[in-house]
C-alpha cells in the first residue's frame, strides 16, 4: 500500500481549509491529494475524522497534531517531544489550547514550524526568530503574519524547489549551491507580495524568517536522505 503523505503546501492547505479561510474544503484539498476511491478508504485515521468533522472551527488535541505532524514529508514528530515543547521549550509561543481542551490551526501551525526549524536550530534561537513575526500568544490579530500564512509561504517556495524543476544552472555563474541560495532568496522577496498589509518597516523581518525556515526545511530533506542512504549502506 502506498504510504500516505503530504507535502508541507498540502497541510498548509488543509489548516486554511480547516479554519475557513481558503477557497476550498477539507474534502476538496485531501480529493486531490488522494483522489483514487479506493486508496480514499485507506486514509489515515486522522484524516478521516477531520473530514467526518462538522463545519466551523476545529480543534485538534495534541495527540491529533502528532498524528498530523506525522503525515508530512521529511518529519519526525514524536509525541513526548511535542509535549515537553508545548510545556516548557516553546509554551510562550504555543500557549495554552484555545478551543477549549484543543489547540487551533494556527497553533499546529506554528508546532509545525517549530519542528522544521529544529533542523537546525536550537529552541533560544528558535524562539528570538519567531517573536519577530508572532506577538501576543492569546491574540493572533496582532501578529506581522499569521502562522498558516507563514507555513504556507515557506512551504510553497520548498515544493518549488523538491517537486519541481529548477531553471537549468550549468551556464549560470556561481556553484550549485549558491544558486539554490539564490533561487530561494528571489522566491521569498515574489512571496511578500501575498501577505496582506504588512508595515514596510517589518518586511525585512518576514523576508529573513521565510528564508531561515525554507533553509531549514531543506536542511532536514538532506538530512532525510541521508540516513536513508546510511540505511542502505548498512543493510
Amino acid at each position: 500500500m502506498e504510504t500516505f503523505k503530504l507535502t508541507r503546501n498540502n497541510m498548509a492547505d488543509l489548516l486554511l481549509s480547516l479554519n475557513g479561510t481558503a477557497s476550498r474544503n477539507p474534502h476538496e484539498v485531501i480529493g486531490e491529494i488522494w483522489s483514487d476511491p479506493v486508496q480514499g478508504n485507506e486514509r489515515p485515521p486522522i484524516i478521516k475524522k477531520i473530514l467526518k468533522s462538522p463545519k466551523g472551527e476545529i480543534g485538534f488535541s495534541l495527540n491529533e497534531i502528532v498524528s498530523l505532524g506525522n503525515l508530512i514529508e521529511f518529519t519526525n514528530f514524536p509525541q513526548s517531544t511535542v509535549q515537553n515543547w508545548v510545556k516548557r521549550d516553546v509554551r510562550g509561543l504555543i500557549g495554552s489550547p484555545q478551543l477549549g481542551k484543543k489547540y487551533t490551526t494556527e497553533q499546529a501551525a506554528m508546532l509545525f514550524i517549530v519542528e522544521d526549524l529544529k533542523a537546525t536550530l536550537d529552541f533560544e534561537s528558535i524562539r528570538k526568530i519567531l517573536t519577530l513575526v508572532f506577538n501576543n500568544i492569546e491574540d493572533r490579530t496582532d501578529d506581522i503574519v499569521n502562522p498558516t500564512d507563514l507555513y504556507l509561504a515557506y512551504a510553497s517556495i520548498f515544493d518549488r524547489i523538491h517537486h519541481q524543476s529548477l531553471p537549468s544552472i550549468k551556464t549560470a555563474d556561481g556553484s550549485v549551491n549558491e544558486h539554490i541560495d539564490g533561487f530561494i532568496k528571489e522566491e521569498c522577496r515574489a512571496m511578500l507580495a501575498t501577505f496582506d498589509g504588512i508595515a514596510e518597516e517589518n518586511l525585512t523581518k518576514v523576508l529573513n524568517v521565510m528564508i531561515v525556515s525554507v533553509l531549514t526545511v531543506q536542511a532536514g530533506f538532506y538530512q532525510d536522505v541521508t540516513k536513508r542512504y546510511v540505511m542502505d549502506a548498512l543493510s
